[in-house]
Protein backbone atom coordinates (compact mmCIF):
# COMPACT_ATOMS: atom_id res chain seq x y z
CA UNK A 1 0.00 0.00 0.00
CA UNK A 2 0.95 3.76 -0.59
CA UNK A 3 2.42 5.65 2.09
CA UNK A 4 0.11 7.83 3.52
CA UNK A 5 0.26 11.33 2.73
CA UNK A 6 -0.77 14.02 5.13
CA UNK A 7 -2.19 17.20 5.35
CA UNK A 8 -2.72 18.40 8.32
CA UNK A 9 -2.42 22.04 7.46
CA UNK A 10 -3.46 24.43 4.75
CA UNK A 11 -0.03 24.79 3.87
CA UNK A 12 0.82 21.43 3.32
CA UNK A 13 -1.59 20.71 1.10
CA UNK A 14 -0.40 23.98 -0.73
CA UNK A 15 3.02 22.71 -0.67
CA UNK A 16 1.83 19.21 -2.11
CA UNK A 17 0.06 21.35 -5.01
CA UNK A 18 2.78 23.91 -5.84
CA UNK A 19 0.60 26.64 -4.54
CA UNK A 20 1.44 29.65 -2.77
CA UNK A 21 -0.18 29.74 0.95
CA UNK A 22 -1.80 33.47 1.31
CA UNK A 23 -3.72 32.12 4.47
CA UNK A 24 -2.58 29.72 6.86
CA UNK A 25 -6.29 28.37 7.37
CA UNK A 26 -8.44 28.21 3.71
CA UNK A 27 -6.83 28.09 0.26
CA UNK A 28 -7.83 28.34 -3.31
CA UNK A 29 -6.18 25.80 -5.48
CA UNK A 30 -5.75 25.40 -9.33
CA UNK A 31 -4.91 22.00 -9.70
CA UNK A 32 -3.70 22.22 -12.68
CA UNK A 33 -0.34 23.85 -11.35
CA UNK A 34 -0.09 20.70 -9.34
CA UNK A 35 2.93 17.68 -10.66
CA UNK A 36 1.43 14.95 -12.44
CA UNK A 37 0.97 12.20 -10.60
CA UNK A 38 -0.10 8.50 -9.68
CA UNK A 39 -2.44 6.69 -7.02
CA UNK A 40 -2.14 8.38 -3.72
CA UNK A 41 -3.56 7.07 -0.37
CA UNK A 42 -4.27 10.28 1.60
CA UNK A 43 -5.51 11.82 5.18
CA UNK A 44 -7.00 15.05 5.60
CA UNK A 45 -6.89 16.49 8.54
CA UNK A 46 -9.13 19.95 6.72
CA UNK A 47 -12.27 20.44 4.85
CA UNK A 48 -12.24 19.61 0.71
CA UNK A 49 -14.31 20.15 -2.12
CA UNK A 50 -13.08 19.28 -5.01
CA UNK A 51 -14.39 20.71 -8.47
CA UNK A 52 -13.22 17.87 -11.05
CA UNK A 53 -13.27 19.07 -14.82
CA UNK A 54 -11.71 15.77 -16.45
CA UNK A 55 -11.63 12.55 -16.25
CA UNK A 56 -8.13 11.52 -13.62
CA UNK A 57 -8.73 8.45 -12.32
CA UNK A 58 -10.96 6.87 -9.57
CA UNK A 59 -11.41 7.82 -6.62
CA UNK A 60 -11.93 5.30 -3.82
CA UNK A 61 -13.37 5.32 -0.40
CA UNK A 62 -13.77 2.18 1.36
CA UNK A 63 -14.99 -0.37 -0.73
CA UNK A 64 -16.24 1.57 -3.62
CA UNK A 65 -14.81 3.71 -6.26
CA UNK A 66 -16.05 6.42 -8.32
CA UNK A 67 -15.21 7.35 -11.92
CA UNK A 68 -14.90 11.07 -12.33
CA UNK A 69 -17.08 13.32 -14.64
CA UNK A 70 -16.43 16.63 -16.10
CA UNK A 71 -18.13 18.95 -13.41
CA UNK A 72 -18.24 16.87 -10.51
CA UNK A 73 -17.95 18.33 -6.49
CA UNK A 74 -16.37 15.51 -4.21
CA UNK A 75 -16.45 16.44 -0.27
CA UNK A 76 -14.10 15.65 1.73
CA UNK A 77 -14.74 16.02 5.72
CA UNK A 78 -11.71 16.90 8.14
CA UNK A 79 -10.35 13.52 9.51
CA UNK A 80 -10.94 11.12 6.69
CA UNK A 81 -8.99 8.84 4.66
CA UNK A 82 -8.82 9.30 0.50
CA UNK A 83 -7.23 6.99 -1.84
CA UNK A 84 -7.21 8.12 -5.47
CA UNK A 85 -6.58 4.71 -7.80
CA UNK A 86 -6.08 4.98 -11.92
CA UNK A 87 -4.36 2.66 -14.43
CA UNK A 88 -0.74 2.94 -12.98
CA UNK A 89 -0.02 5.79 -15.50
CA UNK A 90 0.67 9.60 -14.40
CA UNK A 91 -1.63 12.05 -15.03
CA UNK A 92 -2.48 15.69 -14.82
CA UNK A 93 -5.24 16.61 -12.35
CA UNK A 94 -7.31 19.36 -13.47
CA UNK A 95 -10.03 21.40 -11.45
CA UNK A 96 -9.75 23.59 -8.31
CA UNK A 97 -9.96 23.11 -4.79
CA UNK A 98 -10.94 24.65 -1.93
CA UNK A 99 -9.41 23.45 1.67
CA UNK A 100 -10.28 24.93 5.11
CA UNK A 101 -8.76 23.95 8.50
CA UNK A 102 -11.78 23.60 11.21
CA UNK A 103 -10.25 26.60 12.98
CA UNK A 104 -11.27 28.96 10.51
CA UNK A 105 -15.08 28.20 11.26
CA UNK A 106 -14.57 27.86 15.06
CA UNK A 107 -17.21 30.66 16.64
CA UNK A 108 -19.26 31.18 13.22
CA UNK A 109 -22.54 29.71 12.70
CA UNK A 110 -21.06 27.99 9.78
CA UNK A 111 -18.94 26.19 12.32
CA UNK A 112 -22.21 25.59 14.34
CA UNK A 113 -23.96 24.37 11.22
CA UNK A 114 -21.11 22.03 9.27
CA UNK A 115 -22.35 19.34 11.02
CA UNK A 116 -25.68 20.27 8.84
CA UNK A 117 -23.82 19.65 5.46
CA UNK A 118 -24.08 15.62 5.21
CA UNK A 119 -22.38 15.59 1.72
CA UNK A 120 -18.91 15.60 3.77
CA UNK A 121 -19.80 12.24 5.06
CA UNK A 122 -20.97 10.44 1.73
CA UNK A 123 -18.78 8.14 -0.32
CA UNK A 124 -17.22 9.15 -3.63
CA UNK A 125 -19.52 7.39 -5.85
CA UNK A 126 -22.56 9.60 -4.19
CA UNK A 127 -20.59 12.96 -5.52
CA UNK A 128 -22.63 15.33 -6.66
CA UNK A 129 -22.73 16.21 -10.44
CA UNK A 130 -23.53 19.73 -11.46
CA UNK A 131 -24.87 21.33 -14.88
CA UNK A 132 -23.12 24.44 -16.57
CA UNK A 133 -24.96 26.73 -14.82
CA UNK A 134 -23.65 24.98 -11.77
CA UNK A 135 -20.38 24.69 -12.07
CA UNK A 136 -20.83 28.66 -12.92
CA UNK A 137 -22.13 29.25 -9.91
CA UNK A 138 -19.64 27.07 -8.08
CA UNK A 139 -16.49 28.79 -9.88
CA UNK A 140 -18.26 32.22 -8.95
CA UNK A 141 -17.69 31.44 -5.28
CA UNK A 142 -14.40 30.33 -5.61
CA UNK A 143 -13.22 33.46 -7.15
CA UNK A 144 -14.68 35.11 -4.35
CA UNK A 145 -13.02 33.45 -2.20
CA UNK A 146 -9.69 34.00 -4.10
CA UNK A 147 -10.11 37.50 -4.26
CA UNK A 148 -10.38 37.78 -0.54
CA UNK A 149 -7.09 35.74 -0.43
CA UNK A 150 -5.19 37.73 -2.30
CA UNK A 151 -5.52 41.41 -0.77
CA UNK A 152 -4.09 41.77 2.61
CA UNK A 153 -5.75 40.26 5.63
CA UNK A 154 -8.03 42.47 7.51
CA UNK A 155 -10.51 42.76 10.20
CA UNK A 156 -13.39 41.61 7.75
CA UNK A 157 -11.43 38.87 5.66
CA UNK A 158 -12.54 35.92 8.00
CA UNK A 159 -15.94 36.88 8.06
CA UNK A 160 -16.26 37.96 4.00
CA UNK A 161 -14.46 34.25 3.62
CA UNK A 162 -16.17 32.01 5.77
CA UNK A 163 -20.01 33.75 4.34
CA UNK A 164 -18.54 33.05 0.73
CA UNK A 165 -17.81 29.03 2.01
CA UNK A 166 -20.96 28.69 3.54
CA UNK A 167 -23.00 30.41 1.02
CA UNK A 168 -21.43 27.35 -1.68
CA UNK A 169 -22.18 24.98 1.14
CA UNK A 170 -25.93 26.23 0.66
CA UNK A 171 -25.65 26.04 -2.95
CA UNK A 172 -24.53 22.71 -2.99
CA UNK A 173 -27.29 21.51 -0.92
CA UNK A 174 -29.75 22.89 -3.27
CA UNK A 175 -28.22 20.97 -5.99
CA UNK A 176 -27.69 17.72 -3.83
CA UNK A 177 -31.75 18.15 -3.44
CA UNK A 178 -32.15 18.59 -7.52
CA UNK A 179 -30.11 15.42 -8.05
CA UNK A 180 -31.71 13.80 -6.21
CA UNK A 181 -34.93 14.60 -8.21
CA UNK A 182 -33.12 14.13 -11.52
CA UNK A 183 -31.72 11.13 -10.72
CA UNK A 184 -34.46 9.27 -8.86
CA UNK A 185 -34.14 6.11 -11.48
CA UNK A 186 -31.02 5.59 -9.75
CA UNK A 187 -32.54 4.86 -6.14
CA UNK A 188 -35.62 3.45 -7.85
CA UNK A 189 -36.81 0.25 -5.66
CA UNK A 190 -34.42 1.77 -2.51
CA UNK A 191 -37.42 1.57 -0.42
CA UNK A 192 -38.56 -1.70 -1.18
CA UNK A 193 -34.90 -2.92 -1.06
CA UNK A 194 -34.93 -1.32 2.62
CA UNK A 195 -38.10 -3.04 3.47
CA UNK A 196 -36.61 -6.52 2.07
CA UNK A 197 -33.67 -5.95 3.99
CA UNK A 198 -35.88 -5.89 7.60
CA UNK A 199 -37.92 -8.01 6.57
CA UNK A 200 -34.97 -10.50 5.88
CA UNK A 201 -33.28 -9.49 8.86
CA UNK A 202 -36.25 -10.18 11.27
CA UNK A 203 -37.09 -13.32 9.81
CA UNK A 204 -33.42 -14.59 10.81
CA UNK A 205 -31.16 -15.27 13.75
CA UNK A 206 -29.13 -12.15 13.20
CA UNK A 207 -31.32 -9.83 16.07
CA UNK A 208 -30.54 -12.17 18.47
CA UNK A 209 -26.52 -12.64 17.28
CA UNK A 210 -26.08 -9.17 16.39
CA UNK A 211 -28.76 -6.77 18.01
CA UNK A 212 -30.94 -4.63 16.47
CA UNK A 213 -30.26 -3.09 12.90
CA UNK A 214 -28.68 0.27 12.95
CA UNK A 215 -29.06 3.07 10.17
CA UNK A 216 -25.12 2.33 9.23
CA UNK A 217 -25.74 -1.38 9.13
CA UNK A 218 -28.59 -0.99 6.57
CA UNK A 219 -27.00 1.45 4.40
CA UNK A 220 -24.04 -0.90 4.28
CA UNK A 221 -25.86 -3.58 3.41
CA UNK A 222 -27.45 -1.23 0.43
CA UNK A 223 -23.83 -0.27 -0.39
CA UNK A 224 -24.12 3.92 0.50
CA UNK A 225 -22.66 5.73 3.30
CA UNK A 226 -24.96 6.58 5.89
CA UNK A 227 -25.50 10.12 5.39
CA UNK A 228 -26.47 9.67 2.11
CA UNK A 229 -28.68 7.01 2.81
CA UNK A 230 -30.20 8.77 5.43
CA UNK A 231 -31.20 11.67 2.68
CA UNK A 232 -32.30 9.67 0.24
CA UNK A 233 -34.66 7.72 2.68
CA UNK A 234 -36.03 11.46 4.21
CA UNK A 235 -36.61 12.68 0.42
CA UNK A 236 -38.66 9.58 0.21
CA UNK A 237 -40.80 8.93 3.08
CA UNK A 238 -40.18 12.55 5.32
CA UNK A 239 -39.00 10.96 7.91
CA UNK A 240 -35.44 10.19 9.12
CA UNK A 241 -33.94 6.80 8.41
CA UNK A 242 -33.72 6.31 12.31
CA UNK A 243 -37.64 6.99 12.50
CA UNK A 244 -38.47 5.28 9.39
CA UNK A 245 -36.38 1.93 10.59
CA UNK A 246 -38.33 2.82 14.32
CA UNK A 247 -41.60 2.37 12.69
CA UNK A 248 -40.70 -0.87 11.31
CA UNK A 249 -39.49 -2.28 13.94
CA UNK A 250 -42.73 -1.04 16.00
CA UNK A 251 -45.20 -2.88 12.86
CA UNK A 252 -43.27 -5.64 13.07
CA UNK A 253 -43.29 -6.41 17.29
CA UNK A 254 -47.37 -5.39 16.80
CA UNK A 255 -47.61 -8.61 14.98
CA UNK A 256 -45.58 -10.77 17.50
CA UNK A 257 -47.35 -9.35 20.69
CA UNK A 258 -50.19 -11.10 19.50
CA UNK A 259 -47.93 -14.93 20.00
CA UNK A 260 -49.35 -15.28 23.68
CA UNK A 261 -46.78 -18.15 23.45
CA UNK A 262 -44.31 -15.68 24.47
CA UNK A 263 -44.12 -13.26 26.98
CA UNK A 264 -43.08 -9.36 26.29
CA UNK A 265 -39.58 -10.07 27.19
CA UNK A 266 -38.79 -13.25 25.17
CA UNK A 267 -40.37 -11.15 22.02
CA UNK A 268 -37.97 -8.19 23.24
CA UNK A 269 -34.86 -10.45 22.93
CA UNK A 270 -35.96 -12.32 19.99
CA UNK A 271 -35.79 -8.36 18.20
CA UNK A 272 -32.88 -8.13 19.39
CA UNK A 273 -33.47 -5.64 22.08
CA UNK A 274 -30.37 -5.81 24.79
CA UNK A 275 -33.25 -4.96 27.86
CA UNK A 276 -36.93 -5.21 27.61
CA UNK A 277 -37.56 -2.33 29.22
CA UNK A 278 -36.05 -0.43 26.46
CA UNK A 279 -38.74 -1.70 24.18
CA UNK A 280 -41.29 -1.28 26.47
CA UNK A 281 -40.07 2.48 26.48
CA UNK A 282 -39.76 2.66 23.02
CA UNK A 283 -43.03 0.95 22.04
CA UNK A 284 -45.30 3.00 24.70
CA UNK A 285 -43.81 6.13 22.89
CA UNK A 286 -44.72 5.14 19.51
CA UNK A 287 -48.12 3.53 20.01
CA UNK A 288 -48.99 5.36 22.92
CA UNK A 289 -49.13 2.28 25.19
CA UNK A 290 -47.06 -0.30 27.00
CA UNK A 291 -46.37 -3.67 25.20
CA UNK A 292 -48.57 -5.27 27.47
CA UNK A 293 -51.49 -2.88 26.89
CA UNK A 294 -51.63 -3.14 23.70
CA UNK A 295 -52.25 -6.85 23.95
CA UNK A 296 -54.72 -6.56 26.37
CA UNK A 297 -56.60 -3.89 24.29
CA UNK A 298 -56.73 -6.18 21.05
Amino acid sequence: MDQIKRFNTVSDYNAFNNTETLHPLVSVIDLSKADPRQASNMYFGLYAIFLKQVDCGNLRYGRNTYDYQEGTLVFIGAGQHVNVENTGETYQPIGHVIVFHPDLILGTDLGRRIHEYSFFGYQSNEALHLSERERKLVLECFSKIEYELEHSIDKHSKQLIVSNIELLLDYCTRFYDRQFLTRGNVHEGLMEKFEKLLNEYFNSDRPTVIGLPSVAYCADELNLSANYFGDLVKKETGKTAQEYLQSKIIDIAKERIFDKNKTVSQIAYDMGFKYPQHFSRLFKQRVGYSPVEFRSAN
